[in-house]
């Protein structure tokens, strides 16, 4: 049957020469998201923020005391009757018991520690120190102390000034020789009676004390300088000679 002259085209019929596709027709791109602008700070504020004042130093560990109920080892008791005045403070912390001693007392409260029968530290296993430069008495000289017969330990610290005289107890525990030498030349200790005080680690003629916590960042270089300010310039002067 032939189709009818009259009747309308089918709007959904697609043009002579194209094909008819079911595809839905493509969305538009959407926008990319413009990031939220984080509000200003109130004046202020910010000017607290720029002029907060800085935190200070610490002036040294804290040094606590032992726990209720703990009670301190029998000998810190004996060595307390022994020496009036021998120990300033108990210390007790993650197991370990600390008592620091004034200085004038270290080689008394030593040779006590390795002869007294309920102690007997016949070996000093270490000696360290630790630098507090906000405190007078900068340095904290630490020794630690091994019973072999008792199998305990013990730690004894003594608080000196920068060129306070630290008795050396190498007469008492020879191994403790190197071990002060190695104190003297990274902090500096003025450690007295000691029969070979060298530097262990550094050159003889090394100036300054590497560990202590005002030591400069570059080192002393030639000259040992406090002021920023003059290292800048030696270091410049030392540019300008490379070039020329």
């Amino acid at each position: 049957m032939a189709d009818d002259p009259t009747t309308p085209p089918d709007s959904n019929q697609p043009p002579p020469g194209e094909l008819k596709s079911d595809a839905p027709a493509p969305k538009p791109p959407t926008p990319a998201a413009t990031p939220a602008t984080p509000p200003a700070k109130p004046p202020a504020a910010a000017a607290g923020a720029e002029h907060a004042p800085k935190a200070a130093p610490p002036s040294g560990p804290t040094d606590p005391p032992p726990p209720a109920g703990q009670a301190p080892p029998a000998f810190i008791a004996t060595l307390q009757s022994a020496i009036a005045g021998s120990v300033s403070q108990i210390s007790y912390w993650v197991g370990d018991w600390t008592i620091i001693v004034p200085v004038t007392h270290l080689l008394e409260v030593a040779r006590h520690l390795r002869d007294a029968a309920d102690a007997s530290f016949d070996m000093c296993s270490d000696v360290t120190a630790t630098d507090w430069p906000p405190r007078a008495e900068r340095f904290d000289v630490v020794y630690c102390l091994y019973s072999t017969r008792h199998h305990h330990r013990i730690r004894v610290k003594v608080r000196a000034a920068e060129h306070e005289p630290v008795p050396s107890v190498t007469a008492l525990w020879p191994s403790a020789n190197w071990l002060e030498r190695e104190v003297f030349d990274m902090f500096g200790v003025n450690f007295t009676g000691h029969p070979d005080r060298r530097r262990i680690l550094m050159p003889e003629d090394w100036q300054g004390y590497p560990e202590r916590k005002d030591y400069p960042l570059e080192g002393p270089g030639e000259l040992l300088m406090e002021n920023p300010l003059d290292w800048l310039k030696l270091r410049q002067a030392r540019d300008e000679a490379d070039i020329e």
